[in-house]
């Protein structure tokens, strides 16, 4: 039987999400292709930080993309009846007089001086090695990405909206106003793959480049601590004395497997930080969809605006992925003019 719908959309993670979320609330039609076979956002930390604390400088867009993504998560925690939103201090182990210095001048500046708390902590914690202080951020927190893919996923299934196998490539027809995917017509297809995109013969040479991370999952009873700890490492609670350690950088191996190498690198990093027994009790690893210039990749193929892509969230989807998505939408629906910045364009016409 044929079907007909506004839109196809080709994975089910972050951006996916944000983007059937749009549909939703426009009253679109669509069906949703979902295979599993990208990890990255149940991996991810989900960590929202609007100020990169390697160089106290702030996100790009990240005042405004939190205006957006808080709203966006609390409303689907009503609507999907679970928590996702976990707000906590965060806080930043100096290692020098450097790193005090360089904070002071960054939390006197206008965007950063909302979030960075320019007193420097000297309080000792148990179990945290830290001769310098820490720097406290308020405003951060993270979304718990493992349970919203889970929980959304079942949520469109019960809408009837989910198709759940590999998308084929070769069986997309391109007509003159729509497109045809087997027995199904639309208006057009998003694609939402993550690093699945490097398969994507419409729009494979786009330079996603996806970089691994690798994190682990420690038990730690005498750690007790309720803020997110950054160091070389990030620790992060999530409840009944466990905390999530992460994450590596890997730009060579492409695969989602975990690694002995990744494992010793975290532990060694974390151990500079912590002085505590732990033990590790999960180890996982993703491709996160990186791009070089860290913008994501928005936009709808040269010669088949039929097709959109919403892709490259990189390390920070958990913040943008709704702004963008919103984006997009008004692009596709109202002509209204794609950020400059993450029009896939600044790359096809180089």
């Amino acid at each position: 039987m044929n079907t007909e719908v506004d839109y196809i959309i080709v994975g089910l993670g972050l951006s996916g999400i944000a983007f059937t979320e749009q549909l939703l609330k426009n009253k679109k039609s669509f069906v949703v292709f979902e295979n599993n076979s990208q990890v990255s956002s149940v991996v991810a930390g989900g960590v929202y930080n609007p100020v990169i604390l390697k160089r106290f400088t702030p996100v790009w867009n990240g005042h405004e993309q939190l205006k957006k993504a808080i709203p966006f998560y609390q409303e689907l925690e009503e609507k999907l009846q679970c928590t996702l939103d976990y707000q906590f201090t965060t806080k930043k182990v100096f290692t020098s007089v450097g790193d005090e210095n360089n904070w002071f001048i960054a939390s006197d500046k206008p965007m950063l001086s909302y979030y960075m708390n320019p007193k420097i902590s000297k309080e000792k914690t148990k179990g945290i090695i830290g001769g310098y202080g820490f720097g406290e951020l308020k405003g951060t927190g993270r979304i718990d990405t493992p349970l919203l893919v889970k929980i959304y996923k079942e949520y469109i299934k019960s809408l009837n909206n989910l198709i759940e196998e590999e998308f084929d490539y070769s069986k997309v027809v391109i007509q003159e106003d729509n497109v045809s995917y087997r027995a199904i017509t639309a208006k057009r297809i998003v694609f939402c793959e993550g690093f699945g995109l490097k398969k994507n013969p419409f729009f494979n040479t786009l330079p996603l480049n996806g970089t691994k991370g690798e994190t682990i999952t420690i038990h730690a009873p005498e750690l007790q601590i309720d803020f997110l700890l950054k160091g070389s490492v990030f620790v992060m609670p999530l409840g009944n004395d466990t905390y999530k350690i992460g994450a590596t950088f890997n730009w060579t191996d492409k695969t989602a497997t975990p690694t002995k190498e990744g494992r010793t690198e975290l532990e060694e990093k974390l151990q500079k930080i912590i002085a505590v027994p732990y033990t590790v009790i999960e180890q996982s690893a993703g491709i996160r969809p990186t791009v070089k210039d860290r913008r994501p990749l928005v936009g709808t193929h040269a010669e088949y605006p039929q097709l959109a892509v919403l892709n490259g969230l990189g390390t920070r989807g958990v913040m943008i992925a709704p702004t963008v998505a919103e984006n997009l939408y008004n692009h596709l629906e109202k002509g209204e003019q794609l950020d400059e910045e993450i029009n896939i364009n600044r790359f096809l016409e180089q």
